[in-house]
Formats: structure tokens, C-alpha cells, sequence
């Protein structure tokens, strides 16, 4: 368990190694004492100046002594501790990985490239050091697990599972919570916080991305044909009742049963009608 330690201020033991340097070089040099000089010297270097630690902002140092925990510094600013501990620094600053995109096969099967950024930070510096044996690795690791994890759990879009709430695709948020959660249950080992973690990259493998576009593009059209027809329908409906209503022409089962023909053709069609003109009656 992590344990915060407030160490004693570094200026006044630099005060002392300065003065046991100088009073040292003074005696050798005047020859006071050269034992004396000789002893102050390597106090100076040998006992003090090991012990001076300079933390910045957002950085660690984990004290241990002999293989035993001492505690951890997390005070910036200029200290000195016992010159016998082993100071490891830790940085408590935001990191950002950057998760390269794997093939990975979505919950139908289908081969897809996906890729992730995950934002974080040290928060437990005990556990990041002596939880795992190197925990920036650990959590590249852990992130692309959990990236598989849920790929593998969720389709890529609804074409092929229509009753499918959540997609990779088309729920994007709700996604990208989950896998924030799904990294963060796996980097409690190595007390590392998750700030944010999403999707970057998401696409269908090469080797079915062509045949995939193709069936996209093919929905697409039967979408837009439904459409046209079911506007077209309504015209025909709308041109038979006012021709009817005003008495413009009557028109028999047949004749109207041509002309709905006709109409659907020219509103349905994808190229442009060329129109022919009858220059004979109704019935020729």
C-alpha cells in the first residue's frame, strides 16, 4: 500500500556539504589537517550530496532501503533523505498510448481493423512498482486485450445483425465507455487511472472491405428505389383520381391498367423517358 513521506528540506544540508567542502580543501590546503580535510571531503561527497533529491511537478520518488519500502515522495521541491535509500522517479503526468489498429473478428465473424487511444496516469505508485514488473508495458498489453475483448463481443454495424442495440459502429459512445471500463478493471493491478479511453480506427479488413462496400452500396440503392416506387405509386394514384374527378377522360380496367404502366415506368425508371406521340385516337 502506497505510503506518503515528507522528507526535510535539501538547503541546509547544501549549506553543510558546502561548508564541510570548503573546510575541508581549507585544511589540506594549509595543512591544518589533512586527515581532518580528507574527512570532511568524503562526508561531503560520500554521505550528504547522495541524499539530495530535486522533484518536479507531477513526478514521484519511491524511497526503499535494502529491498524494503520506505514510502513515496510526491512533494516537488528540493529535499534530503538518507543516502542509502534507492530513489526510483515515477511520473504522475498524463500519457496518451496510442493502440496501432489489429485485425480482430467483430461478434459475426467478420475480420475488421480496429485501433484506440487510451489517456493515462499513475495513481498508486506502489502498486505500479512492485504490483508488476514494468507497468508502461503493462498497460499496452491490457489495453489491446480489452480492445479484443470487446471487438469480439459487438457487431461492426447492423447489416448482418438487425437486432443488434449496440454496434461498433453506430454507438460510438456507448463503446467507448465500455472499453474505458473494461482497461480500467485491468489496470487496478498496476494503480493506473484511465482518463479516456476510445476508438481511433475502425474499418473492415482488406480482404472484405471491397465486397462489404459493394453490399452497403447495394442496400443503398434497394433504399432509394423503395422510396421512388412508393412515390410513384402515390402520383399514379393521384393523376387516375383528379382524371376521374374531372372527367377529363374515362378510362377502362385496361386502358387504365396501361397508363399505370406507363407512369410507373417514366417516374421509376433511371434514365430519361422519351416520349411518343399518338397522333391517332384513344383506342389506335
Amino acid at each position: 500500500m502506497e505510503k506518503i513521506v515528507k522528507p526535510a528540506s535539501g538547503w541546509s544540508m547544501l549549506g553543510l556539504a558546502f561548508l564541510l567542502l570548503v573546510g575541508g580543501v581549507a585544511s589540506i590546503v594549509l595543512k591544518f589537517s589533512i586527515l581532518l580535510g580528507a574527512l570532511c571531503i568524503v562526508t561531503a561527497f560520500a554521505v550528504i550530496i547522495p541524499g539530495f533529491i530535486a522533484i518536479e511537478p507531477n513526478t514521484t520518488r519511491v524511497l526503499t532501503l535494502f529491498g524494503k519500502y520506505i514510502g513515496t515522495v510526491k512533494d516537488s521541491g528540493f529535499f534530503f533523505v538518507n543516502p542509502f535509500y534507492t530513489k526510483k522517479k515515477i511520473s504522475q503526468r498524463a500519457e496518451t498510448l496510442d493502440l496501432a489498429p489489429i485485425k480482430v473478428n467483430d461478434k459475426q465473424g467478420n475480420p475488421i481493423m480496429v485501433g484506440a487511444i487510451v489517456v493515462w496516469k499513475v495513481e498508486d505508485t506502489y502498486s505500479a512498482v512492485f504490483q508488476v514488473e514494468r507497468y508502461d508495458t503493462f498497460v499496452h498489453s491490457q489495453s489491446e486485450a480489452a480492445l479484443r475483448k470487446m471487438t469480439m463481443a459487438y457487431s461492426y454495424d447492423n447489416f448482418e445483425d438487425a437486432e443488434a442495440e449496440i454496434t461498433l459502429r453506430s454507438s460510438a459512445e456507448e463503446v467507448n465507455e465500455m472499453l474505458e471500463q473494461e482497461i480500467s478493471e485491468r489496470l487496478k493491478l498496476a494503480g493506473i487511472n484511465v482518463i479516456e479511453a476510445r476508438i481511433s480506427h475502425l474499418a473492415y479488413a482488406t480482404e472484405i472491405a471491397g465486397a462489404m462496400l459493394q453490399r452497403q452500396q447495394a442496400t443503398a440503392i434497394v433504399a432509394a428505389r423503395s422510396k421512388i416506387v412508393e412515390g410513384a405509386v402515390g402520383m399514379v394514384e393521384m393523376a387516375l383520381e383528379q382524371l376521374s374527378k374531372k372527367q377529363i377522360v374515362n378510362l377502362d380496367d385496361e386502358r387504365k391498367a396501361a397508363m399505370v404502366s406507363n407512369l410507373m415506368v417514366v417516374l421509376c425508371g433511371d434514365k430519361n423517358a422519351q416520349p411518343v406521340l399518338n397522333t391517332g385516337t384513344l383506342h389506335q
